[in-house]
């Protein structure tokens, strides 16, 4: 990497590093020009793109635009990977991420880019290394550091001991030693309009909070772990163990981290479990009247919460009538669709139902329209992933262990 940007929503630089050499800021403007082919939206240039003598490599995350600029040949997803780790370390240091923030604290910023990287190579990216080196910002220091030009020092100084592992401080002591795993798992999906299964895929995050004392070595069995096939773990993992004995063996990093994500391909119809029925049928004359029934399947016994269905209509509708057996509807004439919420519901003893009626002028498709499906299930994974044991080496003392799951919906398109 040569340079790295961070951009605000108008596409002005909050932040410049130059990595290795220097490169002109008009680079910048190289990008913004590929930027103003999509309309002026910067989520929908690709994410790895090339210019002129410039290949650029971005992700946006709220509302900024990580920016790296390339002049040779490096790998895109390294990239990739060391700008989601700054935008998760500035997370970690900052809490919410604004122009604003960043700016008033941009000693701190520019201190942590230079012990990201060295010479343009990621190097140091683990919060809890970082920490020790760089004390997160305080009132204090800000107020020091405006008066007297001193600079993160203070009542929160570092330690100087540092682990030997870059990933987990030296010396964690806690009064209580407790560890959670969160199963995270998101559901892309594509239904036809018989509430067939198009497409359909899990992607899942096992994220860990772990409050643990001293240097302890855990081991972690799943209940199935043969669905962890196409997976990525966090660094700490001993991935040579778990090819061998299929179990997650790790020194975890302290506090909250991502243990590992993993995609799972789900063909079979029946593991949905919120199933789609919509009809919809316009007439010669004019008429047409949309109805969708929602059924939950397979969750588990669990009820379905934060439902939302939006559906859209011609663009020349009118005379819109909706009313819904369960939850509130309503027609939002600016976008020509059906909003549909359900605070919860299970599909018991009915499943709830969504009746649409309107006219729209002759001619007009019958087919071709797409709806969204947004929706929480709390206490079920979807992939059958759970945790059913984990052991402790090095440490004498008997942890915590708390395990939750959740299912929730990602893109899930309904086609009408």
């Amino acid at each position: 990497m040569d340079s790295l940007y961070i951009l605000n929503a108008s596409g002005g630089v909050v932040i410049e590093k130059q990595l290795r050499g220097s490169v002109d800021r008009a680079a910048v403007d190289c990008f913004l020009e590929l930027v103003e082919r999509q309309d002026g939206a910067m989520e929908e240039v690709e994410p790895v793109a090339r210019l002129y003598r410039h290949t650029f490599v971005h992700i946006v995350r709220d509302g900024l635009t990580y920016l790296a600029v390339l002049n040779r040949e490096v790998s895109p997803m390294l990239v990739l990977e060391f700008l989601q780790r700054v935008h998760d370390i500035f997370h970690d240091y900052f809490g919410d991420i604004t122009e604003v923030v960043l700016k008033d604290n941009f000693v701190t910023v520019y201190m942590l880019l230079e012990e990201m990287s060295d010479n343009g190579h990621p190097l140091m990216t683990e919060p809890n290394a970082l920490m020790e080196i760089i004390p997160p910002p305080t009132v204090y220091n800000r107020v020091m550091s405006t008066v007297a030009s001193v600079t993160n020092s203070g009542e929160h100084s570092p330690s100087g001991n540092i682990s030997n592992l870059p990933w987990r401080k030296a010396d964690v002591r806690y009064k209580t030693n407790e560890i959670y795993f969160d199963i995270i798992e998101e559901i892309n999906a594509i239904t036809d309009s018989k509430g067939g299964v198009v497409a359909a895929e899990i992607y899942g995050t096992v994220v860990c909070n772990c409050k643990l004392s001293g240097m302890p070595d855990l081991s972690v069995n799943f209940s199935n772990p043969n669905i962890l096939d196409d997976c990525s773990f966090h660094p700490c993992v001993r991935y040579k163990m778990f090819q061998t004995d299929r179990v997650v063996s790790f020194i975890p990093p302290d506090g909250q981290f991502k243990l590992l994500n993993y995609r799972v391909n789900l063909p079979y119809q029946q593991l949905l479990p919120v199933t789609v029925l919509p009809k919809l049928t316009i007439t010669q004359e004019g008429e047409g009247r949309l109805e969708v029934a929602l059924d939950v399947r397979h969750a588990g016994g669990k009820s379905v919460e934060d439902a939302r269905l939006t559906a859209p209509l011609p663009q020349r509708a009118s005379g819109v009538h909706v009313s819904a057996s369960q939850g509130h509807c309503q027609y939002e004439p600016s976008n020509k669709r059906v909003c549909w919420e359900i605070a919860n519901f299970s599909g018991k003893p009915r499943a709830p139902t969504l009746s649409a009626t309107f006219h729209c002028p002759e001619g007009t498709a019958k087919s071709g329209y797409t709806g969204q499906l947004d929706f929480r299930i709390d206490g079920y994974a979807v992939s059958g992933l759970r945790v059913n044991g984990m052991a402790l080496y090095g440490e004498s003392y008997t942890p915590y262990k708390g395990v939750r799951s959740v299912t929730k919906s990602g893109s899930y398109q309904v086609r009408l």
